[in-house]
Parts: C-alpha cells; sequence; structure tokens
C-alpha cells in the first residue's frame, strides 16, 4: 500500500536535525524527497562516530527515504537545474536563513507567480517579522533563547542547563512537518499553494509555555513562571536496592494505592495529599516520601506491585536497553537493514501506524549525489505537466 503522502514531491534544502527530521518524516509517509547538497553535503555528514566519509551515524538517521542530489545553487547553472527541479515540485523547505534565499532568488516573492501551487515552507531560527529576524541559530542558542535551559536550571534556582538532546530541533522538525501537511490539505481544497514560516524560537517558546507560563498567565500574575510539580528537587528516577526506576502517582485513586502498598495508607486522609489540588502545593514533601520508601525494595519487586497497582512506572533504560526492549521487539521498532555503503545498520522505524497508508522505509540514506543524474534525467524525461495560476486558469509548466 501507498504511504499518506504519495506522490507528493519535495526539495529538501535542509541540513542538520531540524529540516531533514522533518521531510524524513514526510518520505516515511510516502513522499518523493530530494536533498539537495552542496558538494561538501550536509554538516551533519561529518560528525562521528562513521564508517566511511560523509555517512555519520547522525546523518543516516536523519535523512532516510530521500534522494541525494548535488547542485552549486550559487551558479547559474545550478539555479537553473534547481528552478526546473522545482516545476515538477509541490514543496520547498529549507532552513537557509531569508536573506540567503533572496540573494539567490529564491524567496517566496520571486518564485510565487512562477509556481502558484508551491508550498514554500522556511524554517529558521527568528520570525522574519520581529526584530531578531537574520539572527544565527541553532539547537544550544535556541534552548536558552526559548526559557529551556533557565527551566531546566529549575527555573532560576540553579545554574542553566541545556538539556542532553538536539531538542529544539526535533521539537521544531514536528512543526515543520505539520505546517506542511496543513499547507498541503489547504491545497486540496483551494488549488493554491503559500509560504509556510516556521521559526524556531517562537515554536520552542510556545511549547513550552502552556505548563511553565504557571502563575503568569493571568493579569496580574497569580505567580511565578513554572510548573511546580516538574521544578520540585524531588522530581528525579528514585534509588530503589538495586537500581533506579520512575514512579508518578498522579490521580487521587493512584496516590491512595501507592500509600497502601507502601503500608502508609493514613497518608492518603492527610489533608496535604487528599487531593491534586492540596498535592500541587506539596510536592517536595510527596515526592521525598516516594523516595524514601521506594529504596526499600528492588526494581523487580516494585514492577510487580506497580503493575498491579496500575500505577505509572518505568525502570530507568540505557540506549542499549532500548535496543534490546522487549515490548519494542514486539513492535518491530528497531529496523536492521543492510546500507549498500556502510554494511549492517541499525534504525528507529517508523512509530505511527496507519491501517490504510502505513508509512515505509523504503531508502536507504543516500551517498551524497547518488542520485544526481537519476532525478536531472527525469526532468527532462517527464512530460508537460500543467498547472493552475492565481486566476484559476492551467498553463504548461516550462521545464
Amino acid at each position: 500500500m501507498a504511504g499518506a503522502l504519495d506522490g507528493i514531491r519535495v526539495i529538501d534544502l535542509t541540513s542538520v536535525g531540524m529540516g531533514p527530521m522533518a521531510t524524513q518524516m514526510l518520505g516515511d509517509m510516502g513522499a518523493d524527497v530530494i536533498k539537495v547538497e552542496s558538494h561538501e553535503g550536509d554538516v551533519f555528514r561529518h560528525v562521528t562516530p562513521q564508517r566511511h566519509r560523509g555517512m555519520s551515524h547522525a546523518y543516516l538517521n536523519f535523512n532516510r527515504n530521500k534522494r541525494s542530489v548535488v547542485l552549486d545553487i550559487k551558479t547559474a547553472t545550478g539555479k537553473d537545474q534547481l528552478h526546473k527541479l522545482l516545476l515538477t515540485a509541490d514543496v520547498l523547505v529549507s532552513n537557509m536563513r531569508a536573506s540567503a534565499m533572496r540573494r539567490l532568488g529564491l524567496d517566496y516573492a520571486s518564485l510565487r507567480e512562477r509556481l502558484p501551487t508551491l508550498i514554500y515552507c522556511s524554517c529558521y531560527g527568528y520570525s522574519e517579522k520581529g526584530s531578531y529576524a537574520g539572527r544565527p541559530a541553532i539547537d544550544d542558542t535556541i534552548q536558552a533563547a526559548s526559557g529551556l535551559a533557565w527551566i531546566q536550571g529549575a527555573a532560576g534556582q540553579g545554574e542553566p542547563n541545556y538539556m542532553n538532546s538536539v531538542i529544539a530541533d526535533k521539537v521544531v522538525a514536528l512543526y515543520v512537518s505539520n505546517a506542511i501537511v496543513s499547507a498541503l490539505f489547504a491545497r486540496e481544497k483551494n488549488g493554491l499553494g503559500q509560504a509556510v514560516e516556521v521559526p524556531m524560537f517562537e515554536c520552542m517558546t510556545a511549547f513550552l509555555a502552556p505548563e511553565h507560563l504557571a502563575g503568569m498567565t493571568f493579569v496580574p500574575p497569580e505567580g511565578p513562571a513554572g510548573y511546580a510539580r516538574l521544578l520540585n528537587e524531588y522530581r528525579r528516577p528514585f534509588r530503589c536496592s538495586d537500581g533506579y526506576i520512575s514512579v508518578v502517582p498522579y490521580t487521587d485513586g493512584q496516590w491512595q494505592r501507592f500509600f497502601e502498598l507502601t503500608r502508609r495508607p493514613d497518608l492518603a486522609d492527610d489533608m496535604r495529599f487528599r487531593t491534586a489540588t492540596e498535592r500541587s502545593k506539596h510536592f517536595p514533601e510527596l515526592y521525598r516520601y516516594v523516595e524514601q520508601v521506594l529504596v526499600e525494595r528492588t526494581t523487580e519487586e516494585w514492577t510487580q506491585l506497580l503493575t498491579h497497582a496500575d500505577i505509572p512506572f518505568s525502570k530507568v533504560n540505557s540506549i542499549a536497553d532500548l535496543i534490546a526492549d522487549p515490548h519494542l521487539a514486539s513492535c518491530g521498532f528497531w529496523q536492521e537493514t543492510d546500507h549498500p555503503s556502510e554494511g549492517r545498520i541499525i534504525q528507529a522505524g517508523i512509530p505511527v501506524r496507519f491501517s490504510g497508508t502505513p508509512g515505509e522505509i523504503r531508502r536507504h540514506a543516500p551517498m551524497l549525489g547518488e542520485h544526481t543524474k537519476e532525478v536531472l534525467q527525469e526532468i527532462v524525461d517527464q512530460a508537460q505537466p500543467t498547472a493552475v495560476n492565481n486566476n484559476g486558469d492551467r498553463y504548461e509548466k516550462d521545464i
């Protein structure tokens, strides 16, 4: 069965994490993603570990289900080839700064008249509408700018810190893919493309605000920013007698059952802990209690007790644990494949399941320029396609 985006062609002018993750998700759902690279290739090709030059672990994990075309779009020839490729495309997505796209004549205003059905997605650090327009940005700087590093430092109670993941890149990748699919759906209704801007700073701020705006939600404020449960000093994986486990009773019933398990049913009637509202005022005391009692049993003992009591928990997994995880194995989550240049590799599969239009890993992450000749020949061989201009008139695209 074809994927949900089968028949959609995406021209991918992105590199590193945010854009490539977004376009990989589109490719996983069936889109024909053509990754346009310079002769040096995506910078993520060159980090380590890697078996061969230009085929790093990170590149492999962000760029499956794509074809790689090498074009020097700063030259007249390269620019002409890209324009011809765009005539066959549904989507252009770029994480180049808007000023660079304007210099290249690849801004939306320059393309719109000739390509009225094109979805033009720009994803970069800061919105062009704001005073930070044009600033360079990477994951770390957006973690700092959006408040995430402050939150990781206990909302100002400790030193700011980064999450040990390119979390801003990956979160905003979800916004990018969602925005593109939404624009494609709108085009199905009105026949027209549009420009879509997905700025990292604004997206990450919006992502963090729902719980951490907290008391500053109200005007005037009802308290400081920062969701207290997440910021209390005892919120962490707890030590058992033989390891670590995460345990989070949440509802009234779950807390009552936890108090019973720990031989303190009287705490269920403690005025501090009886309701969600009261518990929210006493998170440190609650979590300190959890810490004190969990150390009395082994991880396996707690697993059995908490499973039976239907209380949220998990042992703390390493990446190696996840590769061997029985649930992920039963879901077929990890995909082992033979890459033509890199040999046997393992990758995360496609976690979202569609009953009628399932995603599929159809292509390995391509070698630099692997499909240049193939793709350029395709645009020569195609019959003249038609399109619709802004007046609703059909016209021949000149390739």
